[in-house]
């Protein structure tokens, strides 16, 4: 694929792209001599991946580790439900869908992108040209209930005065999504990076980002049964000390970490460049800002029905496990 822009593709090709963004499920596994433990590191469309191999800020670790990789938030946490993978990697409000989903899980550690890395799209010559304009009309969020598109969704329907039984909301996973929407069988699509930027370099509009919305806040989790296991544990913070390092190296080298993604995920170098530059790639120890942070997403949620219940921050949040880097 070399020019993106207003080009039309297949859902086959779509379906290909998807594929190339899941190939890190069966990413090999990588070793220390007598390792202390053994992670199996969750991860949506390759991102964290292409982080640390680019950075290989992983190199050396005193532990064996594999890549486990998802095309969004639901089916990595169901994932960690069944103790399939150790570590996730997810915005703010799918870590409090998948607590309420009663995955057990604590928050561990901070990751800060931007808040337009995700936001409502549309067609390139849709007639919709204002929020508002969605009234009647049926809006295709992904990945699922409890998604930051979903989150970002509400956000801009209620900052244009739409009530949401104005509008028909649907659910669908990105790379479906993504076919339907190449192929026009979507007016409307919440969605987030890296789908959010293909689907804008295929031609597509922005209605509304989620700049204002959300909060730009990514999360670490890791499951309740590693966080019990002294060699886990261990090797948890072995792994968020190597993420801070991937971090600052991301930081410092931009057109190399973009490269990197680029080969990973088989995505053009101009998207990959555009979905590094706004991703999450700073770790740091959870704060007690980041608490309330999410508290106020939590609040909001239960309020607005996304989630059933309220879900309590501080009580689902390890935030002795990492402190500072070793």
């Amino acid at each position: 694929m070399t020019d993106l822009l207003f080009s039309k593709v297949s859902r086959r090709h779509w379906l290909r792209q998807g594929a190339a963004l899941s190939l890190a499920a069966a990413a090999p596994l990588r070793a220390w001599a007598q390792p202390q433990a053994t992670l199996v590191l969750g991860d949506q469309a390759g991102g964290l991946r292409a982080l640390f191999e680019a950075s290989k800020a992983l190199e050396g670790v005193p532990f064996a580790y594999r890549w486990a990789n998802f095309q969004g938030a639901a089916p990595l946490f169901e994932a960690q439900r069944s103790a399939a993978v150790d570590t996730a990697v997810a915005g703010d409000l799918p870590v409090l869908a998948a607590a309420v989903g009663r995955t057990p899980l604590k928050i561990v550690a901070t990751r800060v992108g931007k808040a337009d890395a995700l936001g409502i799209v549309v067609q390139p010559d849709s007639p919709l040209r204002k929020v508002a304009d969605l009234r009647g009309k049926t809006v295709i969020v992904s990945s699922a209930r409890g998604s930051i598109s979903q989150y970002q969704l509400y956000g801009a329907l209620e900052e244009a005065g739409v009530r949401r039984d104005e509008v028909t909301v649907k659910f669908v996973l990105p790379t479906d999504a993504a076919a339907a929407f190449a192929s026009r069988q979507i007016d409307a699509w919440a969605v987030f990076d890296p789908y959010y930027t293909i689907a804008l370099q295929q031609g597509g509009r922005i209605l509304r980002d989620g700049r204002g919305i959300n909060t730009a806040l990514g999360f670490i989790t890791a499951s309740e049964p590693s966080l019990a296991d002294p060699a886990k544990r261990a090797a948890i913070v072995q792994f968020l000390d190597r993420l801070a390092r991937a971090g600052e190296w991301a930081l410092a080298n931009p057109e190399a970490y973009a490269q990197a993604y680029s080969q990973l995920t088989r995505l053009p170098i101009e998207s990959a460049r555009i979905i590094t530059a706004r991703a999450s790639v700073t770790g740091r120890p959870v704060s007690e800002a980041d608490i309330a942070a999410l508290q106020t997403v939590a609040d909001r949620s239960a309020r607005d029905g996304i989630l059933p219940v309220r879900v309590d921050v501080r009580a689902i949040t390890d935030a002795q496990l990492w402190k500072r880097l070793a």
